[in-house]
Formats: C-alpha cells, structure tokens, sequence
C-alpha cells in the first residue's frame, strides 16, 4: 500500500459545560472498527491551518466559526493510520475552540466521516469509555488545556504514533 502523506487541522469544540464534540468514523473494510475523532481535516492547497479549521467546522457542523475564536496549537500529533484500504501518515494540529448553548444547538453535523454519529463527551465519560478515542488519553489531555487555554504557552507534541500496531 501507498502512504499517504497527509496534513490536518483539528479543533477541539467545547461546549459550556466543557464537553467536546467528537464524530465517529468506521472503517468498512473491517467490520467492527469504529473510533471517535475532533471535528477537523485536511488542510487544501492555498490554506494555511487556520483556515482549514475554519473550513472544516463550518463543513462538518455548519458553524460559522471566525479564526478569532479559535486557540493558539495546544497539541501535535503524527499519526500513522489506515482506513478503507489506504495508509495516511497525518500531521496534526489541535486548537480549542469554545461554542455558546444556541451554536451547540444549531449545529448540523453533516459529514460523510461521522455518518455514525456524534456525541457531547465530557470528561469522565472520555476516562471510563471501552470506545477508541483519537487521539489516545484524551481525557487525561483535556484538563492541562482546559486550565492553560488562556495562557500564552508552546504546543505539547502528543508523540508519534502507528495507530494499527501502538497498543491502546
């Protein structure tokens, strides 16, 4: 198989009550494989990072989100995955962005990658799911952003990962 070079922008949607928004994916190709994921994707030619986080808020949930609304990186990440026959090896850049009561209600999660379904996370929910969740330890990642989002601080590299062979 071909390896895919891939580079996304991920954006972490909090809602007031400091859930995260995450959609899930399945691979058709092998029954059974379903995982949760940050709302984001591929950044097009001609964007930079931030637009592509905008781009794919407004085409994953049809918000209308403005790049001011969106964090300085709070984490990267490089991925090896595959799905549907392909191998991607994805860089990733994660940003937070907080939505108000009426935007989380007014979303329309209409994306081909979350056909089966999306869900409001919180915290604890994240620590005791036997779901897989992208990326790994989420949430004992969240805390130390949720506390630091306001603060000038550098990007956490979350690591390297080969997401077919790293144990969860």
């Amino acid at each position: 198989m071909t390896l895919t070079k891939r580079w996304t922008s991920r954006v972490l949607l909090l809602d007031g009550d400091n859930r995260l928004l995450l959609l899930c994916g399945r691979d058709p190709r092998r029954p059974g494989a379903r995982w949760w994921f940050t709302v984001g994707g591929a950044v097009e030619e001609g964007e930079n990072y931030l637009q592509a986080a905008v781009r794919e808020v407004w085409e994953e949930t049809a918000l209308p989100l403005p790049m001011g609304r969106l964090s300085p990186v709070v984490w990267t990440r490089q991925a090896i995955f595959s799905v549907d026959g392909q191998v991607f090896d994805q860089y990733e850049e994660y940003r937070l962005a907080r939505v108000t009561p009426d935007e989380a209600r007014g979303m329309n999660i209409r994306t081909e990658e979350a056909r089966y379904g999306h869900r409001w996370w919180s915290i604890p929910e994240l620590a005791t799911t036997a779901e897989f969740v992208r990326p790994k330890k989420m949430a004992s990642l969240l805390p130390e952003v949720l506390a630091t989002a306001d603060r000038d601080r550098a990007p956490v590299h979350l690591g390297d990962f080969n997401e077919d062979t790293d144990p969860e």
